[in-house]
């Protein structure tokens, strides 16, 4: 397992997680990209605590996905199944489970003052936090996709669902976009990852 782990996350955070994993008793799964979310978890019928993470991201994220998600089945053994998933108790299980990880060995200098950040009130999803995300995004394999932030206004993009939009404006910390073939207006996230297509 910890050979596994060593092909997705950084080397010095091979042994701790290990030890995170035997101690929760985790059925760990990688998984090939799914477009809606990076992990996940879940008791499954026998019991047993299964998380899924997927293979695709780089080892910094993958790192940061598998606490979040050892971080649930911590907070609900500790607290109960009834908190909610991303509450206070998530997050001071997610926040102790990380601090250990924090460290230059693990993650490069310029992400640990960010991570810092992050960790004093963590959310849901490390997307949201747009520093922190563009900065992991460096260390993605595969780098062609643009956050919707960063495009001009007027661009036309193509989301993962293969529907085409146009940016149009920003209404307070989300874009305006217009579906082309519908005419209909949706709001994104500014971290929604999209695909610019060149229009001539």
């Amino acid at each position: 397992m910890s050979d596994t782990l060593a092909k997705y996350i950084p080397e010095h955070a091979v042994k701790p997680v290990f030890d995170l994993i035997v101690a929760n008793q985790v059925h760990l799964k990688i998984v090939n990209e799914r477009q809606t979310r990076h992990g996940d978890y879940r008791r499954g019928p026998s019991g047993k605590h299964e998380i899924t993470v997927n293979a695709s991201l780089n080892k910094y994220r993958f790192l940061i996905t598998l606490i979040h998600e050892i971080a649930h089945l911590v907070a609900f053994e500790k607290f109960g199944r009834n908190i909610k998933p991303h509450g206070n108790e998530w997050k001071y299980s997610f926040q102790r489970l990380m601090v250990p990880f924090i460290r230059p060995e693990i993650f490069p200098s310029h992400i640990l003052p960010l991570l810092a950040r992050h960790f004093k009130n963590p959310s849901a999803s490390s997307d949201t936090d747009t520093t922190l995300s563009l900065a992991l995004k460096q260390y993605d394999k595969d780098n062609d996709k643009n956050y919707i932030f960063e495009i001009p206004y007027g661009s036309v993009f193509r989301i993962s669902n293969g529907k085409i939009f146009k940016k149009l404006a920003v209404r307070t910390k989300r874009f305006e976009c217009i579906e082309i073939s519908s005419g209909k207006t949706y709001l994104f996230n500014p971290n929604a990852e999209v695909e610019l297509i060149n229009v001539q």
